[in-house]
């Protein structure tokens, strides 16, 4: 396959018109009416008198708010400001236009409500009784840019004690998608699961995610090595032993991987390595083309950092990879949670599921594995495109049935009703964008 260079990424001229952009619509979100608006007497249904009933109906019976209300499309994304993408702890309000953009894929690719909440707190137990007292209005949590180890305690302890589903997509919905990714490459490539050796570069809340997901799919511990800003996980990481309480899902990669407890950096952790699976930092180079060539034959990378990966596509297919995939657009095989999070919301509301499960996240990897594969692999299309109108419907449906087989699901249907639910929001969702786009083009540049 051809050799694609750096790109010429303009990136001043990219964050000025981003800036002039936001500031001419100020923002990315509005409120509008869903129910029709005829004149002031329609008032007397929507409000006073007429919501008196369906709020008694509620008060009888709690699940009708399901029926009653917008809670059954509408989630909270919920950040502390303290991890956003490479730009490190920049607060609550600077967060805010990343949450805005997180609620527009939401509704654009998946038909999801999403509202974004930016805590001014990074306290743990803030944040969790503040996502604790939401529960009442939304349907579901996304958790966003939290750093670790808090990103973990937090998701931990509201999984636990909420009715509804709460997923940390920096997690969870990285981790789907590296998991299709990993399926399909090790196709295109002719490996084998149980005899791939991986190296996980970075052990964040991404790459610990995609840890655990990989076990859950059946890849053996033993055939991992990861290594953090430190060196190499291994049982003599001294330092990591004597924090194992704050860090103990690092410990835990400290002792279910690296049996031959292999000491050193990212050149020793790739070291004849089929697999480079890689969520660190925006910086090109971090991994160096000479540590590529060290790997295995005809290996597989994945540079996820954003916006920038650790090493451009066009420097790893000349060390020797055949596959590589990068969180980029304007790269093939973007690996890219936007493929992801959509369609797995919109199947857990649609089935009003209690919880998202790893059983799920699995289904809609496959689904997306599948989706890729039915338009046939190749080393440049391991993955579909946020183009592509069926994965989300798709990825909807498959998570919807898995959480039906395991006894999740309060809203029971088949696999076509699913489908047939979550592609007709997802084209209602895309109808009123249209619209949107037509109203403000009297506003446009």
């Amino acid at each position: 396959m051809p050799v694609l260079e750096k790109p010429d990424l303009k990136g001043k001229q990219i964050d000025e018109e981003a800036c002039r952009l936001h500031a001419l619509y100020q923002g990315k979100i509005q409120v509008i009416p869903k129910c029709p608006i005829r004149n002031s007497g329609d008032f007397a249904y929507w409000y006073t008198p007429g919501v008196a009933a369906p709020c008694r109906a509620i008060e009888a019976d709690l699940s009708r708010v399901y029926e009653f209300t917008n809670k059954a499309n509408l989630i909270a994304i919920v950040s502390d400001g303290s991890r956003v993408l490479g730009l490190g702890n920049i607060g609550p309000h600077a967060g805010i236009p990343v949450m805005e953009g997180k609620a527009l894929l939401f509704k654009y690719l998946g038909g999801v409500d999403a509202i974004a909440i930016c805590l001014a707190t990074q306290e743990e137990r803030e944040i969790v009784r503040t996502v604790q007292l939401l529960e009442p209005s939304f349907g579901g949590i996304n958790l966003e840019d939290i750093a670790q180890p808090r990103c973990f305690r937090v998701l931990e302890e509201l999984r636990r004690t909420m009715t509804i589903p709460v997923w940390h997509d920096d997690q969870q919905g990285s981790a789907t998608a590296v998991l299709a990714a990993f399926i399909n490459a090790l196709k295109v490539t002719g490996r084998q699961m149980r005899s791939a050796r991986i190296a996980m570069i970075g052990m964040g809340a991404a790459n610990f995610a995609t840890y655990r997901l990989l076990k859950a799919y059946g890849v053996d511990p033993a055939q991992i090595i990861a290594c953090d800003s430190q060196g190499t996980l291994h049982r003599n990481r001294v330092d990591l032993e004597r924090q194992q309480q704050e860090y103990r899902e690092k410990w835990m990669v400290c002792e279910e991987t690296n049996p031959e407890r292999v000491a050193g950096g990212i050149q020793q952790t790739l070291r004849g390595a089929d697999v480079c699976i890689a969520f660190t930092r925006p910086l090109p180079g971090l991994i160096e083309a000479e540590w590529i060539r060290g790997m295995a034959r005809d290996a597989i990378v994945f540079a996820c950092a954003n916006p920038a990966p650790e090493i451009w596509p066009s420097d790893a297919h000349r060390a020797g990879a055949r596959i590589v995939a990068t969180g980029r657009g304007d790269f093939p095989n973007q690996l890219n949670n936007s493929l992801v999070f959509p369609g797995i919301f919109r199947g857990t509301l649609d089935a009003r599921a209690s919880t998202i499960t790893d059983g799920m996240t699995i289904a809609a990897a496959l689904e997306l594995a599948r989706c890729a594969e039915e338009h046939g692999l190749r080393e440049d299309a391991i993955l579909p495109t946020m183009a592509d109108c069926q994965v989300a419907p798709r990825i909807a449906a498959a998570t919807a049935m898995k959480a039906r087989e395991q006894g999740l699901t309060r809203v029971t249907r088949t696999r076509e009703e699913y489908l047939e639910a979550a592609t007709r929001r997802i084209a209602e969702a895309r109808r009123l964008s249209e619209i949107a786009t037509q109203a403000s083009t009297e506003y446009a540049p």
